[in-house]
């Protein structure tokens, strides 16, 4: 199926070849068409043209009215204030682009895809091995799930990594103990829930902490074993493993029940990088990038200075020949450009580490590992908030568990469920609650800029009222009833017929996805996604109230109707799909 043209598109291309007609010396202008409160859209771009070409805007505002094609698309178009043009469209133009859309086979839309699609490396939902998942790893996973899912829609190559901390001197304390309690990890793999996984690490764990601040000779021996680890001691690296397997058990069930997909394949942690370190640092040092001081192998900038402005350089490589974070990124950066061929790697990394990240794509673009046709970008988020405006605690002052939150945000969507439900079994009320709650937790997170700080409140989070998931999720399952209530009736486009005002709103906004979705793509943004679907819920509720449906004055009348509730359904549907999030068909 080909892509579908926006009515925007449409009115856009007439717009233009009327500037062409009307200035041919000018070229091809841009006419700067916007939606309006004032008319269907607005162009404003006669005001530069006219300074440029020292014209006067309003006369040649009115020499491209005349020029312009109306009729089939345009159904009016007048001049405003100092040269604006105030656009309506044909109520048929609105009904037969839907018409086109819904036509789609493959469910897209007619959402184009990339003529030229390259490949984007996107790295997210790093947690750390033998340690529990917090808040704090919940938006690089949301946020790099959804960021994920609109690249590849839009036709891009997208290779997941998930950077995970499986790697560092805590292991040789972890492996020394398991060394000396061979039996603690014992289990066969497939038997065991991820919350009895991260059981097992978390006493192994406080354990081994304890052993290691008690006793200075299990110390010597744990920093021995960071050596051997090091070294690729093979018995080490087998019992190194089991605490990585155990791990995964754990991530896996989060992951699942916060409904994302991670592939074991895309899992490739800091240890993955361990055969490029020494190379890396050779490569730095020899090509003048990197140079010793103090022993340790650093970078230094002309632009980046600490408080005492003194330069801030990045280790790469520590004194006593450890290899920093900043090691690992460098290899990481090498291996996505030269093994992976990435044309832009996108890091969705907390934005206190924004520095390092400044640094660290400084120093390649210097090594040259980063050239002119690779764009790194870190996509920085804020930091999730409680209700009291500080870091998201406990009562006790711990940092939240995740499996905690998404627990109790489920039970909370599961009453709100069950309060609304009217004939869903115990069993529907469940995974409704489940798609419900955790569907509330996501959208709430994306709907904010990634870059701001959000509040934490379940409350609102899960409200039938206002910007969240279940109002939308409530929308969907209200037409999807509507649909089922429509016995022999169909949904049909009817060009011919004349549209109410709350019908023409919602037709233009339902129009918009294309153009939406291609936005939050290339801008890495699914908040804009998220605010075009909250405001394609409130327009079909405006419609719900003011056009009733399977009571039209005409048959054609409720199949029109239907087809616009079915329009936006779909739309509904696969827009929350981009955010992650499930649509029960009831609700």
């Amino acid at each position: 199926m080909a892509s579908v043209t926006s009515l925007s598109d449409s009115v856009h291309q007439r717009l233009a070849a009327a500037l062409s007609a009307a200035l041919p010396q000018a070229g091809s202008a841009d006419p700067l068409l916007r939606r309006s409160d004032r008319a269907d859209f607005q162009a404003n771009g006669i005001l530069a043209l006219a300074k440029k070409e020292k014209a006067n805007p309003r006369e040649l505002a009115t020499q491209v009215v005349s020029r312009v094609e109306s009729g089939e698309v345009i159904k009016d178009i007048e001049v405003s204030g100092p040269g604006f043009l105030n656009i309506t469209i044909t109520d048929r133009a609105i009904v037969e682009t839907l018409a086109a859309r819904y036509a789609d086979d493959t469910g897209r839309l007619g959402v184009p895809q990339a003529q030229q699609p390259g490949t984007t490396v996107i790295d997210y939902a790093q947690p750390n091995v033998a340690k529990e998942m917090h808040v704090g790893h919940l938006r690089s996973a949301v946020i790099g799930d959804s960021v994920m899912r609109l690249l590849e829609f839009t036709g891009e190559h997208v290779v997941r990594r998930h950077h995970i901390g499986d790697w560092g001197t805590q292991f040789g304390m972890l492996i020394q103990y398991l060394e000396e309690h061979p039996h603690e990890l014992d289990h066969k793999a497939d038997e065991i829930s991820g919350e009895e996984a991260m059981s097992n690490l978390d006493r192994l764990y406080k354990a081994a902490r304890k052993l290691f601040d008690a006793d200075e000779e299990f110390k010597t021996r744990a920093r021995r074993r960071v050596v051997d680890l090091q070294a690729g001691d093979p018995q080490t690296l087998a019992m190194w493993q089991k605490f990585v397997d155990e791990s995964k058990i754990y991530f896996f069930s989060v992951f699942e029940k916060l409904d994302m997909e991670i592939r074991d394949e895309d899992i490739v942690g800091e240890s993955g990088y361990n055969d490029m370190l020494a190379e890396t640092c050779r490569l730095l040092e020899e090509s003048g990038v990197a140079v010793r001081s103090e022993g340790a192998l650093c970078v230094f900038f002309d632009d980046i200075k600490g408080p005492d402005g003194n330069p801030v350089p990045l280790i790469v490589q520590k004194s006593d020949g450890g290899y920093g974070y900043a090691a690992t990124d460098l290899s990481a950066i090498r291996d996505r450009v030269f093994n992976l061929k990435a044309n832009n790697i996108i890091y969705v990394v907390d934005a206190r580490q924004s520095l390092h990240f400044k640094m660290v794509f400084a120093t390649a673009r210097k090594a040259g590992w980063l050239g002119d046709d690779v764009k790194a970008y870190q996509l920085a988020f804020g930091t999730v908030l409680g209700k009291d405006g500080k870091p998201f605690k406990t009562r006790e002052g711990e940092t939240v568990r995740l499996v905690d939150l998404l627990d109790e945000a489920i039970d909370r969507a599961s009453a709100v469920v069950r309060e609304k439900a009217q004939d869903l079994s115990e069993e529907e009320i469940a995974e409704r609650g489940t798609q419900v709650g955790v569907g509330a937790v996501k959208y709430a997170d994306l709907s904010t800029s990634a870059n701001r700080d959000y509040k934490f409140d379940l409350d609102q989070m899960v409200s039938l009222n206002g910007d969240t998931s279940v109002y939308l999720q409530y929308a969907y399952a209200r037409i999807q009833s509507i649909l089922r209530k429509a016995g022999a009736s169909r949904p049909v486009a009817h060009p011919e017929l004349e549209l109410h005002e709350a019908e023409r709103a919602l037709g233009l906004h339902a129009d918009a996805f294309a153009a939406t979705v291609a936005e939050a793509a290339t801008e890495y943004a699914p908040h804009k996604l998220a605010a075009y679907l909250y405001q394609l819920a409130s327009l079909y509720t405006t419609f719900y109230d003011k056009c009733p449906v399977l009571k039209a004055e005409t048959p054609e009348q409720i199949e029109n109707r239907l087809f616009l509730c079915d329009v936006t359904a779909r739309t509904l549907h696969q827009g929350m799909a981009l955010l992650g999030i499930r649509t029960p068909e009831r609700l």
